[in-house]
This record gives C-alpha cells, sequence and structure tokens, in this order.
C-alpha cells in the first residue's frame, strides 16, 4: 500500500577495506525504514558512487561522483579502518573530499573508525599515515565513534542512526514541511515467480548480495547466502532457477557485474522490493 514520505538520500563514504561495512549500513537503513518510515513519512536511500554514477568524461572521476551523486545527498555515513583512499586534486581522498564537503555545506555527517585486529604485513604505511593525520584532525572538529567488531559497529550505528533521525532539524518536519515537501512512495512488488521471490529474499540476506549462476560439467548451481537452490539437476527444477535469475535481471532487480551472465549483484531497488517480500 502507498503512503506519502519524504526521501533522504544516504551517502556512504568510505575506502574499499570496508566493503562489509558498506553492506551493514545499508542493512541497517533498510530495517529502519521497513520499522519507521510509514510512521515518519521519511525513507532513507543508501547511496554509493558505485551504484548511483555512470560513465562520463570531461573531469576528474571524483568531480564527476561530486556532481553525480554527492551533491544530491542529504546525510553522510562515513567509515574508516586502515586505508584512507585515493588521493584527489584536493584533499587526501576521495572519500575524505566528500566528507569535507559535507561539513562545509552543514550537512550532517556520522564518521566512524574501526579498531578491528588487522595483519600488519597487509597495510600500506602511507595510507595509514594519512589516516591517521585525518582522523588527529577531526578530534577537534566534532564527534565520531569506534568499533572493534562488525556486530559492534551495526548496534552503534542503528542506535545512532535513530538518534540522529529523532533530533536532528533536518529529519523533523513541520506538518506544512512535510505537506510541500513530500513524495509519494508508489513502489510495488512486480510480478515474480515464487523461486524469483525467494532468490531475491535469499540475495538481499547475503553479505555481499550477490547471485551465481554458474553451468559446468556436473550441473549447474544459482548460489546465494551460502545455499545452491537448485536441489537437483533436474532439468525442469534448474530451468526454473535459472528462469528466476533472468526475472530478477529483467526486472532491474539485480545487476550483471561479470559480464558473464555468472556473477550478478542486487540492486538498490532489489533490497527495497525484497524487504517488501514476505515468504
Amino acid at each position: 500500500m502507498s503512503y506519502e514520505a519524504k526521501v533522504f538520500n544516504v551517502m556512504i563514504a568510505s575506502p574499499g577495506d570496508v566493503s562489509s561495512e558498506r553492506t551493514i549500513i545499508r542493512d541497517v537503513i533498510y530495517e529502519w525504514n521497513a520499522v519507521h518510515s510509514k510512521s515518519r513519512n521519511i525513507v532513507l536511500l543508501p547511496v554509493g558512487w558505485e551504484s548511483h554514477s555512470s560513465p562520463e568524461m570531461g573531469g576528474s572521476p571524483q568531480k564527476i561522483i561530486n556532481d553525480q551523486v554527492l551533491d544530491k545527498c542529504d546525510f553522510l555515513v562515513g567509515v574508516f579502518w586502515t586505508r584512507i583512499g585515493t588521493q584527489t586534486n584536493d584533499y587526501a581522498s576521495g572519500t575524505v573530499e566528500e566528507i569535507e564537503r559535507h561539513i562545509k555545506d552543514e550537512k550532517p555527517v556520522m564518521l566512524y573508525f574501526s579498531s578491528q585486529p588487522v595483519v600488519m604485513d597487509t597495510v600500506e604505511p602511507k595510507q595509514y599515515e594519512e589516516l591517521s593525520k585525518f582522523k588527529k584532525s577531526c578530534q577537534s572538529r566534532g564527534l565520531y565513534e569506534g568499533y572493534d567488531s562488525y556486530a559492534d559497529f551495526k548496534e552503534k550505528f542503528y542506535r545512532h542512526l535513530q538518534l540522529k533521525l529523532n533530533e536532528h532539524p533536518l529529519f523533523n518536519l513541520t506538518s506544512d514541511e512535510l505537506e510541500r515537501e513530500i513524495v509519494e512512495s508508489n513502489t510495488t512488488i512486480p510480478k515474480l515467480s515464487n523461486e524469483a521471490r525467494i532468490l531475491l529474499k535469499e540475495a538481499s540476506l547475503d553479505k555481499d548480495g550477490t547471485i551465481m549462476s554458474i553451468s559446468y560439467i556436473g550441473g549447474d548451481d544459482v548460489q546465494t547466502n551460502n545455499k545452491n537452490l537448485i536441489a537437483s539437476n533436474e532439468p525442469r527444477e534448474v530451468a526454473r532457477w535459472k528462469s528466476a535469475v533472468k526475472e530478477l535481471e529483467y526486472e532491474d532487480l539485480i545487476e550483471d557485474i561479470g559480464h558473464k551472465s555468472e556473477v550478478f549483484k542486487i540492486t538498490n531497488l532489489g533490497f527495497q522490493i525484497a524487504d517488501m517480500i514476505e515468504l
């Protein structure tokens, strides 16, 4: 059933060594939406350059990301562990540039630093040195949070997100403001086969949000969330699950990331639809 809500874009800013944290941020946001969005008339949309940017020439990669993605976001969550990222023209990294631009625009920023154990041989000294400088610069400019495990991060981020949404004026519109700024949330579940619904739901629970559809001499697999959904190599069984993959791709709920129709990643729309599916 549709309802009126204001959509806030949440930028996930991080280097490449915290992919699990990016997944946790998305999961927490989708969980908040499922529980609170209707009563609060707010929908949070997690946004990242990897999912919301498109190829473009004529500018630096970071400028294109800023124009296409960052400047359209209302709120930023930044996470670091051992890397600061790739240097841009003006900042120590693209992630730092995204954070600093949000701070300059007086948009809310939540910043986290991991203290999880790491094998020091895998740490690039220059990256860690630059990260330490940035972290030190943040000490006099606000509050950031540390965490020592994925579970600790998820618990803290969920609690902090609720506090931010309850207390920050950006998310507390008056009825007049809401009436002027609302958008209609009318996302509906597309007509999917039972196999496609199960596959999408399982993929939304996978830590990387991926599906693997593989054919080999011994048979066929459709794998996600540590499960092979093809129970036998009976041709009808294989055809149903292979067709489910094609259904999800056709509806833009998953995208081919290997360009060989073997590895797929769930899209933002896919996550939203998965949250609406009840099996």
